[in-house]
This record gives C-alpha cells, sequence and structure tokens, in this order.
C-alpha cells in the first residue's frame, strides 16, 4: 500500500477565495458552527475582518484539504499578545489524514512569529473530536459558558481553550 502523502501548510492566497469558501459550505455542521446553514447568494471567504494573511490552508498533494483562520480576540491593543483560532475545517475526503493537527501545529508557530504569547479558540462543547485534537496539542479548558447556544433543539456549551506560546 503506498504511503499517503503529509499535509504541506501555507499561507493562504487571495486566488485561493473561492475554493475555500466553498469549503466552508461543504463542510459546515452545527457539530462546529452556529451560523445558520450558509444559503445562495454566497459571500466570498475573505472579507474586512479575514485576510488571506490571517489565513492557513493545508493541501494534500494538488487539493486544498483544509484551513484554519486566525484573528485576534478583541480589537483591544492590550490583547495584542493574543491570537486567536476562529475556523478550522477540513475536507471529508483528507479526514483522519493528519490535516487538522498540520494546521494548529501551524497556526501555533505563526502566531509565535507573530510575537503573540498565547492562542485561544472557543469550540462548541459537543464536538468531541475537535476538543481531543486540541487538548492533544497543549491547549487546556479556561473556561465554559454553559448551554450558551441552541442548536437543533439542543443547548449546547461554548468551551474556551488556550495554551501558552
Amino acid at each position: 500500500m503506498p504511503e499517503l502523502p503529509a499535509p504541506r501548510v501555507r499561507a493562504a492566497h487571495v486566488e485561493d477565495d473561492a475554493e475555500l469558501a466553498l469549503l466552508d459550505r461543504l463542510t459546515w455542521s452545527h457539530l462546529h458552527a452556529v451560523m445558520p446553514e450558509p444559503r445562495p447568494p454566497y459571500p466570498p471567504f475573505f472579507d474586512e475582518r479575514h485576510s488571506p494573511e490571517d489565513c492557513l490552508v493545508a493541501e494534500l498533494g494538488d487539493s486544498l484539504a483544509g484551513y484554519l483562520s486566525l484573528g485576534f480576540p478583541t480589537p483591544l491593543e492590550s490583547n495584542r499578545h493574543v491570537r486567536q483560532i476562529q475556523g478550522l475545517a477540513v475536507a471529508e475526503e483528507a479526514r483522519g489524514r493528519g490535516v487538522g493537527r498540520a494546521l494548529v501545529r501551524a497556526a501555533v508557530e505563526e502566531s509565535r512569529r507573530r510575537g503573540a504569547r498565547r492562542i485561544t479558540l472557543r469550540v462548541l462543547g459537543h464536538n468531541a473530536p475537535a476538543r481531543a485534537l486540541y487538548a492533544a496539542e497543549g491547549f487546556a479548558v479556561e473556561g465554559i459558558l454553559p448551554g450558551e447556544f441552541l442548536l437543533e433543539g439542543t443547548y449546547v456549551d461554548d468551551v474556551f481553550m488556550g495554551r501558552a506560546l
């Protein structure tokens, strides 16, 4: 059996917009999304809050396998030393191939490179696979807002996780 290629992570390019927007729609689920399911007309992936410079993409061979968006938790200057993972998606056919792990590790390194001292994220309480990945990569639960979201008739916790860099 041939060995599968490892994911290659790189900074996003403006030209990735359409493919990232499609991946975002194809991976939408209430397992990780609190926003309603996207409907046409679909917005571009990049906007004034999310630029290509703040997005990492993973490729397997020639195909885009996933992305991770980095941002700041607040607009406050006193909070600029903290970066936040604000989106992570892996294509269905690429799951179980180390794509999410490669993206999280790259986000930690990129945040360090940019001078951050901490990296945080929010994850839904029922998203056990994502929580396990983050915990395995050194993130700890730092707070829980019980029942913060009502998704498909079920109240779901909002879990805050973080780690030092």
